[in-house]
């Protein structure tokens, strides 16, 4: 399968490049071999894309819903039939196993156009009576041009859980890539052509955080959605408030993950597996903090080690491997430096800790036991696959302690006591929470953070609200009355 694509950027419904901008090499995590290079945007090509998005959009939101829907659907038809090729193109930009990407990447973006495109019809307003015969009716509109920045690890999901609701709602959008992973984007461009989508409607351009920049501070951009990391959602964020810009991000957290002694111990190490190690452990969502109960603790990690030994470490494209590289060589690397934080501060490493010797990205899961909530790789975001585990003995203890961080991106609890887990849940302060499970994400649900892990929701019909706007219509049908 050939990797480089046609050109760098998709505008206005075509491929199109500019050599001048900086090289942006791809590499495949599981070699390290570069696969593919691209250039990041020149000034020429932002504009180009912003132009052709702000001229298309206007005839787009003037169709129904029901037509903008019924494209969206379409493109879900394709990108699921596409699937196999579309998962490929993933695991190759991000170093996921093919065994997941079948069932998380493409299907994910699928879902989402199709979820959209099914409200695309019913997105209206309503009628509000008032006295003597006055009413108010509201009118939703679009935004505009919307500015979606994507992240690395989940690039085909990501650009369509922000390009659908914006158009369902009528706007265009200009999606930005992260520079790591900028292959799978460009198909889902192409595929919303394919399925009907006007050109313009739907454009991507790549380039670094100077790109990201020139197009979250132009005045014709109405909405900057990003996912990313804390300091990059604080850049972004001022400067579109700077242009007073509707905003939704989707940042990083430090997730707890609380284990009661009375929970299924085999749900509940599966739940911190998922938590913690999918996707080699690049979710933002993670539950990275787990807390085990004392009494259940050692079996807890005795069960957990045995579970790991499954772990099936290779190459990507072997649909029998189940865990593959970090998405680069410098994301490795500051997981390295985690883990020898954890040594350093007296963690106790119960499992993995080191970078295997084969070429690519490749580190072991890992799991530290004996953490204590002072220590660094129970604070910081480490986003690779390192598990902190910390014993607690009450609930109202684990509760202080689970919320003592400046994230609320997530946080989980298993227990087999219904009452005890819906009062831990309404304790947590985290915008995403979760039951007997973790890291489920469809995308009837909303998703995202409160405190420093994010600002709105992304998916449901939440997200609605995120890319339109209400018009207020005051009609009299009476005489209007001056003091005058």
């Amino acid at each position: 399968m050939k990797f480089q694509p046609e050109a760098s950027h998709f505008i206005d419904g075509a491929y199109v490049e500019d050599t001048a901008g900086t090289p942006i090499d791809v590499i495949y995590p599981a070699t390290g071999e570069v696969i593919a290079r691209l250039h990041s945007a020149t000034p020429q090509i932002v504009e180009q894309a912003l132009t052709s998005a702000k001229r298309a959009q206007k005839a787009w939101a003037a169709m129904t819903g029901t037509e903008r829907g019924r494209i969206l659907r379409r493109a879900a038809d394709i990108m699921r039939d596409r699937n196999r090729e579309l998962s490929i193109l993933e695991t190759h930009d991000t170093g996921k196993p093919l065994q997941e990407t079948l069932v998380a990447d493409a299907t994910s973006g699928a879902d989402a156009l199709e979820y959209f495109g099914g409200l695309g019809g019913s997105l209206t307003g309503e009628h509000i009576p008032l006295g003597g015969g006055d009413f108010v009716y509201t009118i939703r509109e679009a935004l505009g041009v919307c500015v979606g920045i994507g992240a690395w690890n989940y690039p085909t999901q990501i650009a369509c859980w922000k390009g659908a609701p914006a158009l369902a709602c009528g706007n265009a959008m200009v999606f930005k890539p992260s520079e790591t992973t900028p292959l799978s984007a460009l198909k889902v461009a192409e595929i919303l052509i394919e399925a009907g989508a006007p050109k313009g409607i739907y454009n991507v351009v790549q380039g670094y955080g100077d790109v990201g920049a020139a197009l979250v501070t132009d005045p014709r951009v109405a909405k900057v959605s990003l996912t990313g990391s804390v300091p990059t959602g604080r850049k972004v964020y001022a400067a579109a408030a700077e242009g007073m810009k509707h905003v939704t991000m989707e940042l990083g957290g430090k997730s707890p993950l609380i284990v009661f002694d009375d929970a299924d111990i085999e749900n509940a190490v599966s739940g911190a597996i998922l938590g913690n190690f999918y996707s080699s452990g690049q979710v933002c969502s993670n539950g990275t903090r787990v807390f085990v109960q004392k009494g259940i603790k050692e079996a807890f990690l005795t069960r957990l080690t045995e579970r790991l030994a499954n772990v099936k470490i290779g190459d990507p494209m072997d649909e029998a491997v189940n865990f593959g590289p970090m998405v680069s060589e410098a994301q490795m690397n500051i997981v390295l430096g985690y883990v020898e934080k954890g040594k350093a501060e007296g963690a106790r490493l119960v499992h993995g800790g080191a970078r295997l010797d084969r070429a690519g990205f490749y580190l072991q899961p890992t799991v530290f036991a004996d953490v204590t909530d002072d220590m660094t790789i129970a604070r910081e975001e480490i986003f690779g696959p390192v598990m902190s585990v910390l014993d607690f003995e009450t609930e109202d203890e684990v509760m202080t302690r689970a919320n003592a961080t400046e994230f609320g991106l997530a946080a989980g609890v298993f227990t087999n006591d219904l009452t005890r887990a819906h009062r831990v849940v309404a304790g947590f302060e985290a915008g995403t929470c979760y039951i007997n499970t973790y890291n489920l994400a469809p995308v009837e649900a909303p998703f995202g953070g409160s405190k420093m892990s994010g600002v709105g929701r992304e998916n449901s019909k939440l997200a609605i609200n995120h890319f339109s706007e209400m018009k207020t219509v005051y009609v009299s049908m009476n005489d209007v009355e001056a003091p005058y």
